[in-house]
């Protein structure tokens, strides 16, 4: 039999001759589980909103965006991207034309980005899963607009017969006394307005690559190659492949790589989320020692008997850091069961709503396994430091006295 746990235990459960000892003995535990359940409820709703916003994201920017190092467009039939398509790996292939524009309906105007695109491009993008309003068209001289554009211009799919006005600047010396002799116009209809968030729903509109190269002065060049990866690829080595090809003339850049600031963002803002919560958890583990420090106090007859029959001062210390841990072990279950049942009900059925205007209806929940890993590993670390030092100050303290 283990003689430290089997004291340690009955010390946890049983009746002390104090009442406050029990009070204070049930706060730590408390402590320790609304700590570990904010923990958990935390980090997996912020999971949740970090897979959402990266999901946006990922059903507007490609795998794979090759763009090149100097100037802005490139030759797409050029040789080395010849056997771009046969890479094993790549699922889809489209191309890009991307420039400023203004877009103007009666009299509201705004600039936007006009994004042309292939035909493969709703393949291997899902870009119709945002569109929250009309349809995904492109055919034609049909565009998408983001939401923030279509406030501020005040239009929408709805406007079957009122086109759009879009103007881009002609490339090249204009020799003309009337400014509109350097513009070339497009009139276009909205088939459908998307949203992702307020960087892309008032920058960009979306419209087929041959209207866009006819808007911006260009014949066959483009701004950038978009790329899919099939579902078994090995990304990072389909990467290198392609930059092997193409060589240091092109950017060859990944999800990651491309939303750079985006994804340091969110890791960034994670870590400091849980290094606040790991803080408060630190305060509320302070209940620990003094329970502990008023349970050596109270079993300072004991500490007597056992040192006279023969127990040395690790034996000791060993019982109440067990105790330590135990009380810290309880408090961590209690929370992990809690905020796991908290993030369950979120999931099941959507308790904490979102209002009009958002993605999805309600806040999303994810948990990872090794965010409970991680919770449980500093919860037990906290418990075992805040156990140690009461534990190492107070039964040396009183095995001096006894000696």
């Amino acid at each position: 039999m283990n003689l430290p746990f089997f004291i340690a235990k009955r010390y946890l459960i049983s009746k002390k001759s104090h009442n406050a000892i029990n009070i204070i003995s049930g706060v730590s535990v408390m402590g320790v589980c609304i700590g570990t359940m904010a923990l958990i409820i935390v980090l997996s709703a912020f999971n949740g909103l970090s897979d959402l916003v990266q999901s946006l994201y990922n059903s507007f920017d490609p795998d794979i965006s090759i763009t090149i190092k100097q100037g802005k467009t490139f030759d797409p039939n050029a040789a080395e991207f010849q056997s771009l398509k046969n890479i094993a790996g790549i699922a889809n292939y489209t191309e890009v034309m991307e420039g400023n524009a203004l877009l103007k309906f009666n009299d509201k105007q705004c600039i936007a980005t006009i994004k042309g695109v292939g035909r493969e491009f709703r393949k291997m993008s899902g870009f119709d899963t945002l569109i929250h309003n009309g349809v995904f068209n492109l055919e034609k001289s049909n565009i998408l607009i983001g939401k923030g554009i279509g406030n501020v211009l005040q239009t929408g799919p709805k406007e079957l017969f009122s086109p759009i006005s879009v103007y881009a600047p002609k490339r090249g010396n204009i020799n003309s006394i009337n400014p509109e002799d350097g513009m070339n116009e497009l009139k276009v209809f909205v088939s459908g307005a998307f949203t992702i968030n307020d960087e892309f729903d008032y920058k960009y509109a979306v419209m087929n690559i041959d209207n866009a190269r006819k808007l911006l002065d260009y014949k066959n060049e483009v701004t950038s190659i978009e790329l899919k990866f099939k579902p078994d690829a090995d990304k990072e080595k389909v990467q290198q492949q392609l930059i092997s090809v193409l060589g240091n003339k092109y950017e060859v850049k990944n999800r990651e790589q491309q939303n750079a600031m985006l994804y340091k963002t969110l890791k960034s803002e994670k870590l400091w989320t849980f290094l606040i919560l790991v803080f408060i958890l630190i305060i509320a583990t302070f209940n620990v020692i003094g329970s502990l420090t008023m349970l050596i106090i109270e079993k300072k007859k004991d500490i007597t008997i056992l040192n006279n029959m023969g127990a040395d001062i690790t034996l000791i210390r060993r019982i109440f850091l067990l105790e330590g841990l135990m009380i810290t072990l309880l408090g961590a279950l209690f929370g992990l069961i809690l905020g796991l049942f908290v993030c369950w009900l979120q999931i099941k059925f959507s308790l904490v709503k979102l209002s009009q205007g958002y993605v999805v209806d309600a806040y999303p929940i994810k948990i990872h396994t090794m965010d409970i890993l991680l919770i449980l590993g500093v919860v037990l670390l906290i418990g075992f430091v805040s156990a140690w030092y009461p534990v190492r100050l107070f039964t040396k303290k009183h095995l001096v006295r006894i000696a």
